[in-house]
């Protein structure tokens, strides 16, 4: 073995070993309890933009079966996991996205993103969802059923 080698295989050596009282010495909480409340899968990851003071809220929504949230929008992003069910919702081009149990999803702001969720299944659909609003607006704003997508 060269010089160089035995010198670089010595100083990498050390700084492993320099680094490894930082992970030995890390200490463990105490006195924390956490609950998971919801966890979901987004397979096209997810991006959250907030601008100026920002008002965030977590709700749970239950929809029964047959129920509708009604055609609306945010004025700001919202992310949501559906705990359990599967949610169908309605976009303004009158597409159609289904998040069964464990999905999740972001709803963009503004009333070009106008929707509706509905429950067309036999089991209540629970969300659990965090929303990111400016401060001060309502979490969704009404909107009219779009002719095109008459349900």
């Amino acid at each position: 073995m060269s010089r160089f080698r035995r010198s670089l295989v010595v100083a990498t050596s050390m700084l492993f070993l320099v680094g490894m009282p930082a992970v030995v010495s890390a200490t463990p909480g105490t006195k924390v309890s956490g609950t998971i409340l919801a966890r979901g899968t987004s397979p096209d990851g997810i991006v959250v933009n907030g601008s100026g003071t920002t008002e965030v809220t977590i709700r749970e929504i239950t929809i029964a079966p047959g129920g509708s949230t009604g055609w609306h929008y945010h004025d700001g992003q919202l992310i949501a996991v559906v705990k359990s069910g599967t949610l169908t919702r309605t976009m303004l081009d009158c597409s159609t996205e289904v998040t069964p149990a464990g999905g999740s999803f972001v709803e963009p702001a503004g009333r070009h993103h106008t929707h509706v969720g509905r429950n067309l299944g036999t089991e209540p659909v629970v969300l659990l969802v965090t929303y990111v609003v400016p401060a001060g607006q309502q979490l969704s704003q009404d909107a009219p059923e779009p002719q095109k997508c008459a349900l």
